[in-house]
């Protein structure tokens, strides 16, 4: 089992990675920012660096880090600055975060052939991932908890 992080506009958007053969698990967090700890309304204010990122425990038997990453540009347009769809801020945007040398070097491999293929309008940046956590308990599944309201 490994894990993945990666910011692909909105964290609710962890919906996206649902019934993926190979996700174990996801879970919406902040990561990017010098602060170990931060709130949503924190990161919404645009100043800790951190952005909202999905946090997916995938099975490496199925899935292998590269795949991951592929999937990652899959779920979003990595063309936009900033933004994605509506949700326009700095903390919605695209960003791979790696833990190893290894996990660097694949993110960027697969990062420049979409870029190649999209004319380098790629937006995606590549980074060491840094205070990781999780987001605050109404922000777990949000789409699937709103469905069930209505």
């Amino acid at each position: 089992m490994r894990t993945f992080i990666g910011g692909i506009g909105c964290f609710w958007d962890e919906k996206k990675y649902e019934g993926i053969k190979g996700i174990i698990s996801t879970e919406c967090g902040y990561c990017g920012g010098d602060e170990p700890n931060v709130t949503y309304k924190a990161v919404c204010g645009g100043d800790t660096g951190h952005i909202e990122v999905v946090k997916v425990e995938y099975d490496d038997k199925e899935k292998s880090y590269e795949d991951m990453v592929n999937l990652f540009f899959e779920l979003h347009d990595s063309t936009q600055v900033n933004r994605q769809g509506t949700y326009v801020g700095i903390q919605y945007r695209s960003e791979i975060f790696y833990k190893t040398d290894e996990e660097r070097q694949i993110a960027e491999k697969v990062l420049n052939e979409v870029n190649s293929k999209l004319d380098g309008k790629v937006s995606t940046k590549v980074s060491k991932e840094k205070n990781y956590c999780k987001a605050e308990a109404y922000h777990q599944k949000y789409e699937q908890k709103k469905s069930l309201k209505y």
